[in-house]
């Protein structure tokens, strides 16, 4: 009879696992900021002085071609 308990009352306990860790992550752990914050920060320290325009990849190539 023992046998046949643990088998059905698996899905019980793990669904109630799920929902307690659910409960103790929305109750108990600090609230992270915003990640839309985090990403701006991110963003202002990886490119400090990016360019507003990005070279011309033709007159790279005229100049190269030219120059030969």
């Amino acid at each position: 009879m023992y046998a046949l308990i643990l088998p059905a009352s698996t899905p019980f306990v793990l669904l109630a696992t799920v929902m307690g860790l659910s409960w103790w992550e929305d109750h108990i752990l600090p609230t992270p900021e915003p990640v839309e914050a985090l990403i701006e920060d991110l963003l202002a320290e990886a490119a400090p002085g990016r360019r507003s325009e990005l070279p011309r990849i033709d007159a790279a190539l005229t100049r190269e071609v030219a120059g030969r």
